[in-house]
């Protein structure tokens, strides 16, 4: 057997892009693992590992165009009031949506501000007709941040609203993800030809934004009614248009007052991050207020920020809960540390909940999150699978203190990747509004029991195992 003997010159220069991208990789300071995988791919493939890493690898983004907004909000955080002393705070929260409070704090968030309104919607007909109600009701600027746009009834029926206040003389931002929206000038140019302006967050398929991208959706008017949740603007979710059996379950949030701030601010980070263009005045973050009785926190995380806040709360809610944690979400691909965080809580007794869709528009996804289950359900964490029609929606409920609606899915892209918002409404209220409809789920779920999973096919553990190794790309 002969053995192919390669050049010293090129043995030579195989050392140095090893030395090198080494260095490069181990500065990026990653996990251990996908350091280590990354070093491996680039050593032995160099060509294919390089154009992989480049086109769908981490990258970092160039954070100087936001530069401005950054120490605006830095500015803001030391005119909003200061979070209250721990005592306080736990009378206030609960001992968890104290903790929580914290943690978000604790990751540049802004602490818990007050809300005159706060109302959750879970229907699509409902939603979009707040949404509407809202943008007619502006009168200084709308602004609308979304990850999907598809051209429909709802589509058309939002883009009239946002049309009639341009003509009226009302400012009108929309932003959209580069790579979530496609193929919409035939419904973009009414909105432009009105005065509307349109931005992309990231072109649509540049190399360096597949994995960073806008997930958010976000509507604010004049700073002080503001939207967020799950839902896009897409007939999928809407119930009057494609029909009940067919709607997508998700959940909205809307806030009025002072909560609102902090939407509003991250709405003028990403407009200035897409557009360059600074928006700056009380219009657009009015001074506080200090009015309403519901307390609200608004997380904004994203690849750019470093704890990623999300994460960081969803983790707290899981490891401070001591009568419950519920969670609604569509995506379920947990990492080492919140897989480890679920399976800790069951163990000590607390009620732990996982209402996710057995079949939804992501296979692989599916299929990766089924290969978590068997060690979840054996530490007592109890699992439904809902639908059809699909499930969309992003919420957790903590104990009787907190209930946490917004966009991030429990998954990798989501956690880290994507940028994202959840609202973290305290109080008995909005835990109950959200528990009820947690409960109200179930009766279209069935619970998953461990001898189901033992039950399928080789063929369908197999391609659950392989879909498992693309977790951190999910």
């Amino acid at each position: 057997m002969s053995f192919i003997t390669l050049p010293d010159w090129l043995l030579a220069i195989e050392f140095v892009w090893v030395v090198v991208i080494a260095g490069y990789i181990l500065t990026e300071r990653r996990p251990p693992l996908a350091t280590l995988a990354w070093i491996v791919s680039l050593a032995t493939l160099p060509l294919l590992g390089l154009a992989v890493y480049y086109f769908v690898g981490p990258r970092r983004l160039d954070r100087k165009r936001r530069r401005r907004i950054i120490v605006r909000s830095e500015k803001r955080a030391r005119d909003i009031p200061a979070t209250p002393n721990r005592a306080s705070a736990v009378d206030a929260l609960g001992l968890a949506g104290s903790r929580l409070a914290a943690v978000a704090a604790g990751t540049n968030q802004s602490p818990p501000l007050n809300a005159t309104a706060l109302d959750f919607f879970d229907t699509g007909s409902a939603a979009y007709d707040a949404i509407i109600e809202a943008i007619s009701a502006a009168t200084h600027h709308v602004h609308l941040e979304y990850y999907i746009l598809n051209d429909g009834v709802v589509a058309r029926r939002i883009r009239a609203a946002l049309i009639e206040r341009a003509k009226a003389g009302i400012k009108v931002r929309l932003l959209l993800d580069g790579l979530g929206t496609s193929r919409l000038g035939g419904y973009l140019a009414p909105l432009r030809d009105a005065g509307v302006d349109v931005a992309r967050f990231g072109p649509r398929m540049r190399p360096g934004f597949v994995n960073f991208r806008t997930h958010r959706k976000i509507v604010v008017c004049d700073g002080t009614t503001a939207l967020t949740g799950g839902m896009n603007i897409d007939d999928c979710h809407d119930e009057t248009v494609v029909g009940a059996a067919h709607a997508w379950r998700d959940t909205q949030v809307r806030l009025r007052g002072d909560a609102a701030a902090p939407l509003a601010l991250a709405f003028l980070e990403d407009w200035q991050y897409a557009t360059k263009h600074v928006l700056d005045g009380a219009e657009y973050l009015p001074p506080l207020t200090g009015a309403g009785e519901h307390l609200v926190q608004i997380c904004a995380s994203g690849p750019d920020a470093h704890p990623q806040s999300v994460h960081a709360v969803y983790f707290a809610a899981i490891t401070s809960a001591r009568q419950r944690i519920w969670i609604s979400t569509p995506y379920f691909v947990p990492d080492e540390s919140m897989q480890t965080a679920l399976i800790g809580a069951a163990l000590r007794g607390v009620d732990v909940r996982l209402l996710v869709p057995w079949n939804s528009d992501h296979r692989i996804a599916d299929a990766a999150a089924r290969s978590y289950f068997p060690e979840l359900l054996a530490s007592g964490v109890v699992i439904h699978a809902y639908g059809p029609p699909a499930l969309h929606a992003k919420t957790v409920v903590v104990d009787h203190d907190a209930a946490i609606v917004g966009t991030a899915n429990l998954d990798n892209r989501s956690l880290r990747l994507n940028f994202e918002v959840v609202a973290v409404c305290y109080g008995e209220r909005p835990v109950t509004l959200m528990a009820d409809m947690f409960t109200r789920d179930l009766a279209m779920a069935r619970e998953v029991t461990a001898h189901e999973l033992t039950t399928l096919s080789i063929g369908a553990r197999l391609f659950e195992g392989a879909a498992r190794l693309l977790s951190p790309m999910l």
